[in-house]
């Protein structure tokens, strides 16, 4: 064999080798790619999965969820998403669709096992006997804020699971192992955070916005009253100041608004109504504290019961 030769498969043999060792070392794509429209679900879809998938999660804590711009870079998104996980309820009706069409992606177009409703395994609340627009920001289907209720999160995690072992069928038994553990956990916590927010059975609060329905209905909170004088309409001063004296026949303990909500109406009435005026995190993301699902319950019950002493 002359030097020739031989340099040449030296070479060769070294590339083979470098070539394999890039491959080990460049991850594989996600099996699923996940558009997620909230915070909440994002990281429920993340517990669930682990590094099974690649989630993008729409919108931030600090933004509406109702006023949401179809952008560009949401559009591109969506159009390479196997699976779409949304609230429902129509809290996407404003954005969500314009997505779907623009994005072109037939597998995640309502009714398609690539689009996946988290209300539709919810017992809505505050569903409306009559739909009147004229009434404000209604759901037909009900109170779409159904994640301050984290025996809500709980509910939609099998669902989910299940969808995405559907979807990945190579994978489910991942998703039925990590179902499993995210269930023992959360469900643990959940009788922790029950015990602790014991003294908040009875408080009574103004809301900002009808954001807490599910949260009253699970620690039995008393709402007394709105800032809005109807649900997605900002209060005049007027509002504010007939709230404040009907606020003298049934007092409130504190004012209490999601941290993307403009603080200045919460801060005028508890300033005069001599309230604590507290900002809950309303979805993983919304303080620095709630950096996780189990973070988003901790921090909300540390607010509140902050707030609910003498």
């Amino acid at each position: 064999m002359n030097h020739r030769t031989f340099g040449i498969r030296t070479a060769l043999g070294t590339a083979l080798v470098l070539s394999a060792a890039l491959a080990h070392a460049v991850p594989a794509r996600a099996a699923l790619q996940v558009f997620a429209c909230e915070p909440e679900w994002g990281a429920l879809t993340q517990e669930l999965a682990g590094d099974l998938a690649e989630v993008h999660t729409a919108t931030t804590a600090q933004q509406d969820p109702h006023q949401i711009q179809a952008r560009p870079s949401l559009i591109a998104r969506i159009r390479n998403a196997d699976l779409v996980v949304c609230t429902g309820a129509e809290l996407e009706v404003g954005w969500l669709p314009v997505l779907q069409r623009r994005g072109g992606n037939p597998k995640v177009q309502t009714g398609q096992p690539g689009y996946f409703e988290a209300a539709r395994y919810i017992h809505m609340r505050e569903v409306p006997a009559l739909l009147d627009r004229a009434e404000g920001d209604v759901h037909a289907q009900g109170n779409p804020h159904i994640q301050t209720d984290p025996r809500n999160v709980l509910a939609v995690a099998g669902p989910l699971a299940r969808r995405m072992g559907e979807l990945d069928a190579a994978h489910r038994a991942d998703y039925e192992a990590r179902l499993a553990s995210f269930t023992r956990r959360f469900t643990a916590a959940i009788a922790g955070w029950e015990a602790e927010a014991a003294p908040l059975k009875g408080v009574t609060v103004v809301a900002h916005h009808k954001s807490w329905a599910y949260l009253n209905a699970w620690l039995g909170l008393d709402e007394v009253g709105e800032l809005e004088p109807k649900p997605g309409v900002p209060p005049s001063t007027g509002d504010l100041e007939a709230l404040l004296q009907r606020l003298k026949e049934r007092p409130a303990r504190m004012v209490i608004r999601a941290a993307y909500q403009n603080d200045r109406p919460d801060r005028w009435l508890a300033d005069r109504a001599h309230l604590p005026a507290v900002a809950l995190p309303f979805t993983v993301g919304g303080t620095p504290e709630a950096n996780d699902l189990f973070g988003l319950y901790e921090d909300t019950l540390r607010r509140l019961l902050g707030a609910a002493r003498p």
